[in-house]
């Protein structure tokens, strides 16, 4: 694809980073445990597909597993090292890179994991697919893969795709539609928490920040959940759960394991 036109992820996640507490990291703790159904990863590999700002590469260090974290984009990388700088500095056991899921080669030389942990990652590649067979193939006998999809929503996705071409491919049109879609993305989601008593950010992310990764998110792609099921079952993995939004737009969440005798196994070293 034209790499001019690629959502600057990396910065987002710099300027959300600004704004981060002790309450945004054990919010994404506690997103972890309840999506592993487990409050520890003594002893387990965790890689963070896309690791992003960090937070969930420093969530799975806190609950006591050896990561390994990478990226395509290197200010993400650097978020990463920044926390990590931050809170275990010169740590052995977590390990951040420069890398790509759609490149076999270095995918393949990583070894495999207990946890493979891709959110909201996989459809920002520019080949979801190939991306999301190379996870499945990092996936250790009794481990897990966590992923999480766009949801395909038919004519409606169709329409994003448009904005997010039209945030990318032109400048001048980012104001007016983040002014555009700020009462919807934002003012509306606000009021619904509110209501609902969510007002607290969700696995530690910024509402906003979200907001700005969902309307300049390019690549994009999605993915129905039978199709995503369909798809990990066809190459050995179990479904354990998954959170759908139905006709919504937003991520399909998914937990699939690769069945052993334990429910999440011992993968390779990290080393």
């Amino acid at each position: 694809m034209n790499e001019s036109t690629r959502f600057a992820f990396g910065a987002n996640w710099r300027r959300y980073l600004t704004r981060v507490d002790e309450s945004h990291l054990a919010s994404a703790r506690d997103s972890l445990v309840a999506l592993l159904g487990t409050a520890s990863l003594a002893g387990h590999s965790f890689l963070d597909i896309g690791c992003g700002s960090g937070i969930f590469s420093l969530a799975a260090r806190h609950l006591g597993a050896r990561v390994y974290s990478f990226d395509y984009d290197q200010d993400s990388r650097a978020c990463a090292q920044g926390l990590k700088d931050r809170e275990f500095p010169g740590d052995p056991d977590w390990r951040i890179e420069i890398g790509s899921v759609l490149d076999a080669e270095q995918m393949a030389g990583l070894g495999q994991f207990d946890v493979v942990y891709a959110l909201g990652v996989l459809h920002h590649t520019g080949d979801l697919w190939l991306g999301f067979a190379h996870a499945i193939e990092r996936v250790a006998l009794g481990g897990r893969l966590v992923v999480a999809l766009y949801n395909d929503q038919g004519w409606i996705s169709r329409w994003w795709t448009v904005v997010k071409r039209a945030y990318n491919e032109h400048p001048i049109l980012r104001g007016p539609l983040i002014a555009c879609y700020t009462p919807y993305l934002v003012i509306l989601r606000l009021l619904v928490r509110a209501a609902t008593g969510r007002l607290k950010d969700e696995r530690g992310m910024s509402i906003w920040y979200d907001m700005i990764d969902w309307l300049g998110g390019w690549p994009f792609e999605i993915a129905t959940p039978r199709a995503v099921r369909e798809f990990a079952r066809d190459r050995g993995l179990r479904l354990v759960r998954e959170k759908t939004v139905g006709r919504r737009h937003g991520c399909n969440e998914f937990v699939f394991e690769r069945p052993d005798q334990t429910a999440i196994g011992v993968g390779a070293s990290i080393e």
